[in-house]
């Protein structure tokens, strides 16, 4: 999911972060300040537990596959199902059955095989049925609901604009899923650890177009003048991945090797197409390259939609993004196609590997911010990645610095799925730049090799973070518990204070450098940083490794004459974090030149 439009609207490009850059930073850029303003509305409680958490649910079935028929009453706002689950017990004795499900008004409740009616309950957005006996371990088991609902969540109907007698937006009715809305149109298991294949029957108006995910199987015309659209996804996916878009669209069709690729737009609206979509061929070929891995699917549509919360959603093979986004793309395009890799990188770090729990949320949202940054690097060059990396960096920081967020990549406020987003600085921007940290710290050659046996690794599964340590460390031979610790568990960034003392006698470089970030709830009094610095004489340049473990630690470098500039993490290997370099001092206490 894209929450808004990135930061490359503001196109910046600092080589380390000190005070002075980030106050220029806030006053040249306000659409952060609009951002800010909005998350100052809300309040996280800060978290004293430095120990991780289980946010993994229990599961006592495995879904196989959802069978989805939905019409609708366009005028009260009514979702008509009739939904089959097919799934198998994970242990024997299995009597109950409970799925989520709430303001579903049920109809019927029915054992598919023998058409016999089962009792249930429903209570706290669930629907508890008791099943005809008990089934063993991996029996399979199909039950079919029919019901209706007036979805508060999940599915969302837009009227049509018309003016002078001229549409000039259709009507629409579209679904979103994530975190946990699904169940409000469909019962199901609606967390994102268990995956289960889908097809959908959509039915709607003469005149529309049903995108839905996976392969279009069949369109049929109905005798009442509806037609109903039969998708199919053959590739498990987790539930929230499941959704349609109903509307008057027109389809722009292009192919990436052998997958058809679909652009859905408004009538008149089709010259959007190449500005906003014209280089998804290129994200495809990249994001392949990168990771190793081909597209895993059998298509991919971008359908754009009115009245949408985020900036785009990663639905399974049908991406879902605003219209307000995609036509934004004639004033900036940079922009856009971030939006753009953004989605599309899902398809491998979201989709294909999938977080198990929302507190690993990171691992999908920081994974496709980090891929905007890696396609840029490969379309545009390093300098384009960097300054992505550093927008990222410094929208994080910002964030911090006025709002305080206590919560780390690994998320424990992440019980709340109604806060989920609320954070986006953390999730998604210092996602980001970790990953662009842990690169750095890696090497560029173990990196992307353990990428690719991340994907390989647990390809249609779920992933925590532990399974990205894991394959990290094989691919580098290192241990990076303290890595893991300290970005991703942890919470804040490290404050660096450098006093810097030049002794002409001995000539000796002297650097302290001392951590002033405040040490509460999960921010460490110490982070570990490798860092390199860039010394610069009338001489020449030279180049020294500092790997600080203390909260101050001082630092002493042979140099012939007086320096005229350090440089601290030139290269912004560490972006998230705030260098404030004192005026350089003689030893005998008066300052330098």
């Amino acid at each position: 999911m894209n929450l808004h439009l990135k930061s490359s609207l503001f196109q910046i490009d600092y080589p380390t972060v000190n005070l002075v850059n980030l106050f220029e930073f806030m006053l040249k850029n306000l659409r952060v300040f609009a951002l800010l303003l909005c998350l100052l509305t809300f309040s996280v409680p800060a978290s004293t537990q430095a120990q991780r958490q289980n946010f993994n649910r229990e599961r006592t079935y495995d879904v196989q596959h959802y069978i989805l028929r939905v019409s609708f009453d366009r005028k009260n706002k009514i979702v008509f199902g009739d939904t089959t689950v097919l799934l198998k017990p994970l242990q024997n004795n299995f009597k109950t059955l409970e799925l989520d499900a709430a303001g579903l008004k049920f109809e019927s409740v029915r054992l598919e095989a023998e058409n016999k009616d089962l009792n249930y309950r429903q209570a706290n957005s669930k629907i508890i049925i008791s099943l005809d006996q008990s089934y063993q371990e991996g029996k399979q088991i199909a039950v079919r609901f029919k019901y209706s609902a007036k979805p508060l969540k999940g599915v969302y109907f837009v009227d049509a604009v018309v003016e002078k007698g001229k549409t000039i937006r259709p009507a629409q009715v579209w679904t979103q899923g994530e975190p946990d809305e699904a169940h409000h149109w469909f019962p199901s298991y609606d967390f994102p650890d268990d995956k289960a294949t889908s097809e959908q029957f959509i039915t709607v108006e003469g005149n529309e177009t049903a995108i839905g995910n996976g392969e279009l199987i069949k369109k049929t015309k109905n005798r009442d003048g509806t037609l109903t659209f039969h998708y199919k996804m053959p590739v498990p996916h987790s539930t929230y991945l499941t959704s349609f878009v109903v509307g008057n669209y027109v389809r722009i069709s292009d192919n990436y090797k052998n997958i058809p690729l679909g652009y859905y737009v408004y009538p008149g609206s089709e010259n959007v197409v190449p500005v906003a979509y014209g280089t998804t061929k290129d994200i495809f070929r990249i994001f392949e390259e990168l990771t190793g891995i081909d597209y895993p699917y059998n298509k991919y549509d971008q359908t754009i939609v009115a009245n949408f919360q985020f900036g785009g959603m990663e639905n399974i093979t049908a991406t879902t993004m605003a219209d307000t986004e995609i036509f934004f793309s004639k004033i900036n395009k940079s922009a856009v196609e971030d939006l753009v890799s953004h989605e599309i990188a899902h398809s491998w770090f979201g989709n294909l590997v999938t977080c198990k729990n929302w507190a690993e949320l990171w691992l999908n949202e920081g994974f496709a911010t980090f891929m905007e940054a890696a396609y840029r690097e490969k379309m545009y060059g390093r300098k384009e990645y960097m300054r992505k990396i550093r927008d990222d960096a410094f929208e994080f920081i910002i964030s911090e610095a006025v709002i305080q967020r206590p919560h780390g990549l690994f998320n424990l406020t992440a019980r709340d799925v109604n806060k989920l987003f609320e954070t986006p600085a953390i999730t998604y921007d210092k996602g980001g730049a970790v990953i662009h940290t842990l690169r750095e710290t890696v090497g560029d050659d173990a990196f992307w090799k353990a990428v690719n046996d991340y994907l390989e690794r647990h390809k249609f599964g779920n992933v925590e973070t532990t399974d990205l340590q894991r394959v990290m460390e094989e691919a580098s031979g290192k241990n990076l518990d303290w890595f893991f610790k300290q970005w991703v568990y942890g919470t804040g960034f490290p404050k660096l204070e450098v006093k810097q003392v030049y002794n002409p006698t001995d000539k000796k470089l002297s650097l302290t450098v001392s951590q002033t970030q405040k040490s509460k709830d999960l921010t460490p009094a110490v982070f570990q940083l490798p860092l390199e610095i860039e010394i610069q004489t009338s001489k020449g340049t030279k180049r020294e490794k500092l790997h600080i473990k203390k909260r101050a630690q001082t630092f002493t470098v042979a140099l012939n004459e007086e320096p005229k500039e350090i440089l601290f993490d030139k290269d912004s290997k560490i972006p998230i974090m705030t260098v404030k370099q004192l005026p350089l001092i003689k030893a005998d206490g008066r300052k330098a030149r």
